[in-house]
């Protein structure tokens, strides 16, 4: 191929590095149009407090779970306060069921409180946003009748395992099925309000739950492994 390395050892050992365009230092980032994104954010408030509220919500939610399950996991402190694991499960999962409601009313004032975005102020944005709370409310919905409660709300972590992994839908279709879908939530919301300050906090939700992500699934394959050694020696 014109431009590729060549590989004869007989011929010319000069390596001819392909440079697209000139690479990006080339780029002249000042003829770049900023005008959407400076749209964007003269319509946020960073300072209201309403938004700082919510951006405190949603970053404590998935530490909370995931500091108390893996104490859990380590102690089994919870499980010895309830009288055994089931009962402790439930009322971790109910109180990140309170913690999650209070994480969507903070985004909703802080959406109410800022301005709309004319923009965003469309009939199909409008409609996009319906299309996406639809599509966030079947995976949400559709991974908790997969899951269950408990697998829903770090049962693992209290030693209660599932016999095999959950591979239907929409597992099948979709990795973290729960976490993307509520994200799509949030996002068809910030739509559907024409909500400048909604979109920077879908932003922020989808980054919590993806470093939340990177910390629950090597722990979560870490217990079952364990589990299956243990099998083994027995």
């Amino acid at each position: 191929m014109s431009g590729a390395p060549d590989e004869n050892p007989a011929g010319n050992n000069q390596r001819v590095l392909l440079d697209c365009c000139g690479g990006l230092n080339n780029v002249d980032y000042s003829k770049m149009d900023l005008t959407p994104m400076e749209g964007l954010l003269k319509h946020i408030d960073f300072g209201d407090a309403s938004f700082c509220i919510a951006v405190i919500a949603i970053i404590f939610n998935p530490f909370f779970w995931n500091v108390v399950a893996r104490w859990e996991h380590r102690t089994r402190t919870l499980s010895r306060l309830f009288g055994g694991p089931y009962l402790a499960c439930y009322c971790l999962g109910f109180i990140i069921i309170l913690l999650n409601v209070y994480r969507s009313h903070s985004m909703t004032v802080a959406m109410k409180a800022q301005a709309r975005w004319e923009v965003m102020d469309r009939t199909d944005v409008f409609y996009a946003g319906v299309a996406l709370m639809v599509l966030g409310t079947v995976l949400v919905v559709g991974s908790f009748l997969a899951l269950g409660f408990v697998g829903t709300f770090l049962g693992d972590y209290f030693g209660i395992l599932m016999d095999e992994k959950v591979t239907g839908f929409p597992f099948n279709i979709i990795e973290n099925p729960m976490y993307w879908g509520s994200t799509a939530n949030y996002l068809g919301l910030a739509l559907i309000g024409a909500s400048p300050v909604g979109l920077v906090l879908t932003a922020i939700v989808a980054v919590s739950y993806k470093v939340a992500i990177r910390f629950e699934g090597p722990f979560t394959e870490q217990i079952y492994q364990e589990r299956s050694q243990r099998r083994k020696l027995e």
